[in-house]
C-alpha cells in the first residue's frame, strides 16, 4: 500500500488516534480531511495540524453521512482512503435499569453503525480512484472483552467481524480492507478508567501506535495488531477463560 500522495478521510480526527493519524499522514505528502462531532475540537485540531480540511459531522447520523459524502465527492473527487476511526467508550453497569435507550446504544450508533454507513456510502467513490482502501479501527478488546465497557467491546468485536466480511466481498475489486486493533493507547478514552482497571497494562503512546500502523499499512498487513493487541488475540485463542477472568476483576467496583 502506498502511504504517500493519497487523499485521506479520517473520522474522529480531532483528537487521539485519529489526530495522530492525520498528523503523520500529512508529513508524508498526503491530503487529509478530518471529521468530528465537536466543532471547537475540530478547529483546535486544524490550528495544530495546519494543511488539513476539518468538517463537522456525526457518523452515527445517516443524513450527516450523506451530506458529508456529497461535500467530499464534490471537493475531493480523488479521495482514495477512508479511515473509520470515530468512536466513544462508556463504562456501563448492565444492572442499572435506569439507563436510557440512547445511553445504552450510543456506542453502537457511533462505533459500529458509523463504520458501516461510511463504508457503504463512500465505497463507490473509492472504487473509481487509484490505491483505494478502507481502514477500520477496532481494538484489542475485539478479541476479549473488558467487562466494565461491555457495549464498547461488543462494537469492536462486530467491527472485526464486519471487516473480515467486507474484505471477502471486495476481493474482486482494487479496494483493500485493513483493520487496526489498537492496544490500550494514551488518548482521552482512558480518562474514565480507575487505576485498578488498567493496573499493570502497558499504555502505548499514540505516536508509536500510528507509526506501527503505517509500517503495517505499507507492507499490506491487513490486520495490524501493535503492542499488547497481538497478545490479547493470542490469549483469546489459547487461554480465553484465564484472560477473561483477569479483565473481569474491575467489575466488582461497579456494584
Amino acid at each position: 500500500m502506498n502511504i504517500t500522495g493519497n487523499t485521506i478521510l479520517v473520522t474522529g480526527g480531532s483528537s487521539g488516534i485519529g489526530f495522530e493519524m492525520a498528523r503523520q499522514f500529512l508529513t508524508r505528502e498526503n491530503k487529509v480531511i478530518i471529521t468530528g462531532r465537536d466543532g471547537k475540537k475540530l478547529q483546535n485540531a486544524k490550528q495544530q495540524l495546519g494543511e488539513v480540511t476539518a468538517i463537522r459531522n456525526d457518523v452515527g447520523n445517516p443524513d450527516d453521512v450523506e451530506k458529508l459524502y456529497e461535500l467530499v465527492a464534490k471537493d475531493f473527487p480523488d479521495l482514495n482512503i477512508l479511515i473509520n476511526n470515530a468512536g466513544i467508550m462508556q463504562m456501563i453497569n448492565l444492572q442499572d435499569n435506569n439507563l436510557s435507550t440512547m445511553e445504552l446504544t450510543k456506542e453502537i450508533d457511533i462505533n459500529l453503525k458509523g463504520t458501516i454507513l461510511m463504508s457503504n456510502v463512500f465505497l463507490p467513490l473509492l472504487k473509481h480512484n487509484n490505491n483505494p482502501a478502507i481502514i477500520n479501527v477496532s481494538s484489542g478488546l475485539a478479541f476479549v472483552p473488558l467487562p466494565v465497557v461491555p457495549v464498547y467491546c461488543s462494537t469492536k468485536a462486530a467491527i472485526h467481524s464486519y471487516s473480515l466480511s467486507l474484505r471477502a466481498q471486495l476481493r474482486n475489486t482494487d479496494v483493500k480492507v485493513f483493520e487496526l486493533t489498537p492496544p490500550l493507547t494514551k488518548t482521552g478514552l482512558i480518562g474514565g478508567f480507575a487505576e485498578e482497571d488498567i493496573k499493570g497494562i502497558p499504555i502505548m503512546p499514540a505516536e508509536d501506535l500510528v507509526a506501527a500502523f503505517l509500517k503495517g499499512l505499507a507492507k499490506d498487513e491487513y490486520e495490524i495488531r501493535p503492542g499488547q493487541a497481538g497478545l490479547l488475540r493470542f490469549m483469546s485463542r489459547f487461554f480465553p477463560n484465564f484472560i477473561l477472568r483477569q479483565l473481569s476483576k474491575s467489575v466488582d467496583r461497579l456494584h
